[in-house]
């Protein structure tokens, strides 16, 4: 697992996370293919007690990822931001929102969250 890209200390301890055999079952894919969406910066993770781990946020109620995901990910990371900064913004609190960005792209502010996210990008 040393080789999977993984933001070490960077998650809220409250941040629900699920591990990476639960994320693959959500997903409704082999655990080999969420670790290649972690490697190829599709999905990202985490090190919690030493285990990788996916915050919840990141996926839809319903099963396989929130809706708007993936595109503010690649917006993130296509603006410069390297992976443990956009893990580090997603969970960052929005005062105005009254939520960080993670749990954002689960209400009708998901577009305003990725419309900062292009605005700060570079």
């Amino acid at each position: 697992m040393g080789s999977l890209p993984l933001s070490i200390d960077i998650l809220p301890d409250d941040a629900e996370a699920v591990s990476l055999d639960e994320a693959a079952r959500r997903l409704g894919v082999s655990l080999n293919r969420v670790r290649t969406l972690i490697r190829d910066h599709n999905l990202l993770a985490a090190s919690r007690g030493g285990q990788p781990v996916v915050p919840a946020a990141f996926f839809a109620d319903d099963g396989g990822l929130a809706k708007h995901f993936e595109g503010l990910v690649t917006t993130l990371l296509d603006g410069g931001y390297t992976r443990d900064e956009a893990m580090g913004w997603l969970f960052e609190q929005q005062d105005d929102l009254g939520l960080c960005p993670a749990d954002a792209l689960h209400t009708h502010s998901a577009r305003e969250v990725i419309r900062r996210a292009q605005a700060q990008a570079f």
